[in-house]
């Protein structure tokens, strides 16, 4: 009897991990049919116009097969100079080594602008096949943020679907998919406070992706923050625990480094040149866009008012990398961008450090988005693409948050819309305009289905609406209008409109987080009473 009763009760553990295995799998089946639809969709696109970020990235492969370590940092013989971190040049180096079997005419240093088909389907090929990163970033983040399995598809649609990131990895040419990749396995890691060893790993994953691409040290004032608090400052080992993390990032350093050290100073001119100015040739959607027209409108004002004599032809509209001087506004340096970074970001890291109540992994994700939204909106010669640093790790909060599915709707349409002027070929513009209008309606769509109801206001839907009349505008309407003249009209136009819906974006997000705050903070002290 005893062993008959035994055997038709199920032990209570054994069916728990059978529906964790079974629930793992469900999600892990939607992960790689997305995954797959989307690849389909990248290869059909590999045709396409390129930028001539393709040319930068061949000339790395280049330099990194045919040169010794010693001179990838100093070689000048293109103009596209290795101006990424040590780990992106080895990874570039790891692509030679493949390049070399597909077509060793690509990695000749004096073979510039070399393009031939089996060059351009090696090329594209390493992106796409480098996003099996962001995906595997996409999983192990989903696995530590979402439990219902609604919230996970609509997470792995918002980020494996993201049209920005298509644009800018598998049309114009870059490998952000492969980078945020990291970000999101960091997070992940990072975000399991009961564990310190995976916390070590996040810490260890970050510092590998700063030496991949140093653009994201925007957001590493979150990552030290978050972890002093929920790794350091516990259980008394404060010095034992900062030495482990310092120890992890000091080896990383070194390798990445250490072989390069007899060219630091030519890496780290590199890396941070200062002297391309203030915004780049094309004007990301930022603080910076606003500046220069109320710069631009005010000495045509002070003109008419014969305050001054002569209205220089801004550089700032002439599509070029060089240092500008205002006319009427003071001309930032890079100190005060700096500044006003940090005082943008002191905030929320604040709240992160010190309020109790910030105390789970999604007050440490709006953080890092404030922070690289923050660095977007008020740093040096920032560019256009950086947008995606914030767009993609809200993604995590959209999904289960009502404000910030609001915040992303708004943000993602304006930065996604900021982007495709990358694509400047007059036969793309129905792709562009195509592939804008569909990430608006399903990113609407799929969020108020989630949630049940409408997300917008009226006055954001009227500004939403408005973006793909801009990008029409853009793309067909200004040539047909003004022919050649004019020609970074239609460029500045999408970048100040844009940046009203980025900063909005921005001024949203810190009045949720300090409403947020204020809340919890009401709730405990009624608790008290």
């Amino acid at each position: 009897m005893t062993d008959t009763k035994t055997d038709s009760v199920s032990n209570p553990n054994e069916v728990d991990k059978k529906e964790q295995f079974n629930r793992k799998w469900n999600m892990d089946k939607v992960l790689l049919r997305t995954f797959a639809l989307i690849t389909c969709i990248k290869a059909l696109l590999i045709p396409c116009y390129y930028s001539t970020d393709f040319e930068v990235h061949r000339n790395w492969l280049a330099i990194t097969y045919s040169l010794p370590i010693n001179e990838w940092y100093i070689n000048t013989k293109s103009q596209w100079t290795l101006d990424y971190p040590p780990f992106f040049a080895w990874f570039e180096y790891a692509l030679s080594q493949v390049a070399y079997l597909f077509d060793e005419e690509m990695l000749k240093i004096d073979n510039l602008n070399y393009a031939s088909p089996t060059t351009i389907y090696f090329q594209r090929t390493t992106v796409i096949f480098s996003d099996l990163m962001f995906a595997y970033g996409i999983r192990e983040l989903g696995e530590v943020f979402y439990k219902s399995y609604n919230s996970y598809c609509v997470f792995i649609f918002l980020s494996l679907c993201n049209i920005g990131l298509l644009i800018v990895d598998h049309i114009h040419f870059q490998y952000n998919g492969f980078l945020l990749g990291f970000l999101l396995l960091s997070i992940a890691k990072v975000s399991k406070t009961w564990n310190q060893v995976s916390m070590l790993q996040g810490a260890a994953c970050f510092a590998i992706l700063l030496n991949l691409k140093h653009i994201y040290l925007y957001v590493a004032p979150a990552y030290i923050v978050w972890l002093l608090k929920s790794y350091c400052i516990t259980n008394g080992q404060f010095f034992k625990r900062i030495f482990i993390l310092a120890t992890i990032i000091a080896t990383i350093l070194v390798l990445s480094f250490g072989p390069f050290i007899n060219q630091l100073p030519q890496i780290i001119s590199r890396l941070f040149p200062f002297k391309r100015g203030l915004v780049h040739a094309y004007w990301a959607a930022n603080g910076w866009a606003l500046y220069v027209t109320t710069d631009k409108i005010l000495s045509i004002i002070w003109k008419y008012l014969g305050w001054i004599k002569i209205v220089k032809s801004a550089v700032m509209t002439g599509g070029l990398v060089q240092e500008e001087i205002f006319t009427v506004l003071p001309t930032p340096k890079p100190i005060i961008t700096f500044i006003l970074t940090f005082i943008g970001m002191l905030p929320a890291l604040y709240i992160l450090l010190c309020k109790k109540s910030a105390i789970t992994s999604k007050h440490f994700v709006r953080c890092l988005v404030l922070c690289a939204l923050t660095s977007f909106i008020f740093g040096w010669h920032v560019h256009e693409k950086a947008i995606l640093t914030a767009i993609i790790p809200l993604c995590v909060l959209a999904a289960v948050d009502i404000n910030d599915a609001r915040i992303y709707i708004i943000l993602s349409s304006a930065g996604c819309t900021s982007l495709l002027p990358l694509l400047y070929p007059d036969n793309l513009a129905p792709l562009k305009l195509l592939l804008l209008i569909l990430h608006i309606f399903s990113t609407n769509l799929i969020l108020q289905y989630q949630f049940k109801k409408s997300l917008l206001y009226l006055y954001e839907f009227l500004y939403i609406s408005v973006l793909p009349l801009i990008a029409a505008y853009e793309s067909i309407l200004h040539k047909c209008l003004f022919s050649d003249n004019l020609p970074f009209l239609p460029l500045a136009l999408i970048s100040i409109y844009c940046a009203i819906g980025v900063i909005y974006s921005w001024f949203l997000s810190y009045y949720y987080l300090l409403c947020d705050n204020d809340n919890k903070k009401r709730i405990r002290e009624k608790i008290t009473k």
